[in-house]
């Protein structure tokens, strides 16, 4: 007994040395970024920034060397390209004062371009530069420092092995000094052949790659962290902006759902089809509304904007059809007043033209309007104008993200969706999003006794019980007025 009591003491004794211990981190201040990367950039060690033109590379690392100059961790940013003047302009355009910065040590532009011609004569080595780092270093006590553009002075070597063995001082002298690094390399669009530079991704111990690319004329920007030594990552691809705030990624690093229980009914604005719903919609859930256009989607989801803004809550309209104005006049038709729920601030409604920018920047929009405003209620008008986002999976990608959003924040979204064909059932799921979609209404037009009658069915509520006929309605100047079955 002694002798079992002994060995369980040494398991337990034993259990906190086995402990896998956390690679120590540091955060880039870059907006979901830190979320792909698992808390941050490795600390001390090197991170590899490559991409092409206008990927915003530059603007990523200067980014994450001001947040930790903000928050006491000194930083040095070593230009090859650009002309440090330049650099403080640009930053300016962003709100980012540098020379406030660089006044309180805090911040070291090193204008470290260099001539061609000596370095092709010999002359130059990289120990020189080192030196001076090594100075600047020790005087600001700088934690961090970002290499922009090292392909540039790497592109001056005519010989290869020089390359390496110049970069291989840079790095050594880099992980001596326990330097949180940034180093930025230019990488042509989808190159096929192994890159002039690709044994730096072997050498650095995080590598993200950023793009820019053309889909449909209309321009996206990606994110991907291609591998991290001893760290767990975000694996996909992540789209980004640059705002007026700098580089916004959006993640979604999870793989569990975290949706909220759906809340109590909430009226839908028309007693009649309260009934047919079983007592309205479930707050917090997903609705799609169906039909051909002049069917009366929009009117419908008004009808229960209307009605949530005069409960006192808030709604947010994403409307990808019409202008606010042009919805505004257009709802007086069937008795609906929204501009004096505009004023009030109940009613928030936001218009924009599908192919006038990306998708990541839509995506970005709306969810910035949900964090800002906190709406209870979401409605999207229409779903099928946002395949002119750039492509069809783009239209998936950002109405997915929406949803999860709303679902995670217990927030009602109602999308609408307008068909094309005859048969819409066959197109009632919309860009594929049916699946996930709680409660679908689909309205339909038929000519009956020489006239067009409007129709509506619930086709499925989650959860829910509801009827299952078509129940006639009119738009009138009173809103809808829908008969009983």
């Amino acid at each position: 007994m002694a002798t079992l009591k002994r060995r369980a003491r040494g398991r337990d004794a034993a259990g906190p040395r086995n402990r896998r211990k956390e690679l120590p981190k540091v955060p880039t201040g870059v907006a979901g970024l830190d979320e792909v990367l698992g808390g941050g950039l490795p600390a001390g060690r090197m991170t590899l920034l490559n991409g092409g033109a206008g990927s915003g590379k530059s603007l990523l690392g200067l980014q994450s060397l001001l947040h930790g100059a903000a928050a006491g961790e000194p930083g040095i940013l070593v230009l090859f390209e650009e002309r440090a003047a330049a650099v403080r302009q640009n930053a300016w355009s962003l709100g980012w004062d540098l020379a406030s910065l660089e006044r309180k040590n805090r911040l070291y532009l090193m204008d470290a371009r260099l001539n061609p011609d000596g370095v092709i004569s010999g002359d130059f080595s990289i120990k020189g530069l080192l030196a001076i780092l090594d100075q600047k270093t020790k005087a600001m006590r700088a934690r961090r420092i970002v290499i922009d553009a090292v392909d540039t002075l790497l592109h001056l070597y005519n010989s290869p092995l020089r390359e390496r063995s110049e970069l291989f001082s840079l790095h050594e002298w880099l992980l001596d000094r326990g330097l949180t690094a940034i180093m930025t390399v230019k990488s042509g669009p989808q190159e096929e052949a192994p890159s002039r530079y690709a044994f730096l991704d072997f050498m650095a111990d995080c590598v993200i790659h950023v793009d820019q690319r053309v889909t449909v004329q209309v321009t996206t920007r990606r994110l991907r962290v291609i591998k991290y030594r001893g760290s767990g990552y975000g694996r996909n691809e992540y789209p980004f902006i640059i705002g007026e705030n700098g580089i916004n990624v959006i993640p979604i690093t999870s793989n569990v759902l975290q949706h909220r229980t759906p809340g109590p009914r909430v009226s839908s604005g028309q007693a009649l089809l309260d009934d047919v719903l079983a007592g309205g919609y479930k707050r917090g859930t997903s609705i799609l509304i169906v039909g051909t256009a002049g069917a009366g989607k929009t009117t419908l989801a008004c009808v229960f904007a209307q009605a949530a803004c005069l409960r006192g809550e808030r709604v947010l309209y994403l409307n990808f059809e019409e202008s606010p104005e042009s919805m505004v006049s257009n709802m007086q038709s069937p008795g609906l007043v929204l501009q004096p729920l505009i004023k009030t601030g109940r009613l928030v409604v936001q218009s924009y033209l599908p192919e006038a920018i990306g998708v990541e920047e839509h995506l970005f929009h709306a969810l910035k309007a949900l964090d800002e405003l906190h709406p209870q209620h979401i409605v999207v008008d229409a779903i099928s104008a946002c395949g002119r986002m750039g492509s069809e999976h783009a239209a998936f990608e950002y109405l997915m993200r929406v949803l999860n959003a709303c679902k995670e924040r217990g927030i009602t979204c109602i999308y609408l969706n307008q068909t094309t064909g005859m048969d819409i059932v066959a197109e009632i799921s919309g860009i594929g999003v049916s699946s996930i979609i709680d409660t679908v209404i689909l309205l339909r037009q038929l000519p009956i006794d020489g006239a067009m009658k409007r129709q509506l069915i619930v086709v499925k509520s989650r959860g829910s019980k509801h009827s299952e006929q078509f129940h006639e309605f009119r738009i009138t100047d009173r809103g809808i007025d829908l008969e009983k079955a």
